[in-house]
């Protein structure tokens, strides 16, 4: 039996207690997706390519990466990194700060490109972002990275000139209330369209074989979910940063405020976050793939391993941990066959790490994953929003 198939397995009622839900098979089923979305992308790579060619010519153009909640942190996550290999100005701003002050973020009238992230595609803000992009640039273009072909963000610009709209995998359409394979789907499709249009096939298939050992270890990361913490910290640097946001938010959304998810970078958490710590925080590290930032990750692991319980220290890695750093802590994982790979590469395989933690927590307090707010105080997607003119 595979890997993948044994964790389906799992998920399945009675299965060491993950339960029946789409949150946990829509975990699982990554691996699978980001193999579909390689051929995809491959499919597509000519009319991408056409697209972007001329606009990614442009020394001038101004990239924009916009959604809202999770969709906001796909861009976080991407931003430093097509920043960095683009050598060009890339800004993530959410589609919520759009819309509430666009005057703000368009304040100078640049070629733009606008990329939308959306799950449903349906959100109110969504369509008013991209609307504002157009009413207040005299150039701008949209490359919408959906996973809902049927949404009114993918209608809305599926016959306009002025964009690509990029379809995710179906099965990335998560029917779940929260985004897993969606958030992971949407960042890599965003990668590999921007710095080269055809992802290497051997990366895909790297990364889906590192997820798929993460998921073989889902019952060690069960065991964290079931533990007595009350807040966790990630941290994380650079694109890291914009994950450690994602799996913050994916633990407090699961376990419906129950457990208290919180964020920063190993640097920052030492300027007053850190007074979070008490018996009951743990604390997950997001070790960098780049040698250079990876020593602070490394301080802050021995920092930490130093001055609480080692047990409520997890260190994430592509590669072996320098002797002495994490040993002690309460769980260590090294993805094997990373080896070269960048953070955001390798962050939709820390990804599986957080969901999992998420979803476990979420059970273990008697909560219903797919839906832990059964009263609506929170929705899939967003409601009650009105959404108001902005003058000409």
């Amino acid at each position: 039996m595979s890997t993948q198939e044994t964790v389906m397995d799992q998920t399945g009622p009675g299965g060491e207690g993950w339960g029946d839900s789409a949150t946990a098979a829509e975990i699982a089923q990554q691996p699978r997706v980001w193999r579909e979305l390689a051929e995809g992308l491959e499919a597509r790579s000519g009319a991408l390519e056409e697209f972007l060619r001329p606009l990614l010519a442009r020394p001038d153009l101004r990239i924009v990466l916009t959604g809202a909640g999770t969709s906001a942190f796909a861009g976080t996550l991407l931003a430093p990194a097509l920043a960095e290999t683009m050598r060009r100005r890339v800004d993530p701003v959410a589609t919520t700060t759009i819309v509430s002050g666009p005057g703000a973020v368009f304040v100078e009238d640049a070629p733009t490109l606008l990329v939308s992230f959306a799950r449903s595609g349906n959100s109110p803000e969504s369509v008013a972002a991209a609307a504002l992009a157009d009413q207040l640039l005299t150039s701008v273009r949209h490359l919408v990275v959906c996973c809902n072909g049927d949404s009114d963000l993918a209608r809305a610009y599926a016959d306009d000139d002025r964009a690509f709209v990029l379809l995710m995998p179906p099965d990335s359409h998560d029917a779940g209330f929260a985004m897993t394979s969606s958030f992971t789907s949407m960042v890599l499709g965003c990668w590999f369209a921007l710095t080269g249009t055809t992802p290497a096939n051997d990366v895909i298939e790297r990364l889906a074989r590192g997820a798929e050992a993460l998921l073989a270890a889902a019952g060690e990361v069960a065991a964290l979910g079931e533990g007595t913490f009350t807040r966790v910290a990630y941290l994380g640097s650079g694109p890291l940063a914009g994950l450690a946001q994602e799996a913050a938010l994916k633990l407090l959304e699961l376990t419906a405020g129950g457990v208290v998810g919180q964020h920063d970078s190993p640097l920052g958490f030492r300027h007053g976050p850190k007074a979070m710590l008490t018996d009951d925080t743990l604390v997950v590290v997001l070790r960098s793939t780049d040698d250079y930032t990876a020593q602070y990750d490394d301080d802050i692991v021995a920092e930490l391993t130093r001055d609480l319980d080692p047990r409520q220290v997890v260190v994430l890695s592509s590669r072996p941990l320098p002797p002495g750093v994490g040993e002690g802590a309460g769980w260590t994982w090294q993805a094997e066959g990373l080896e070269g790979l960048n953070d955001v590469q390798v962050a939709v395989v820390y990804a599986v790490f957080a969901q999992l933690f998420a979803l476990r927590s979420s059970i273990a307090r008697g909560l219903t994953p797919d839906n832990p707010f059964p009263s609506g105080e929170v929705n899939r997607v967003v409601r009650g929003v009105s959404v108001h003119p902005y003058p000409a």
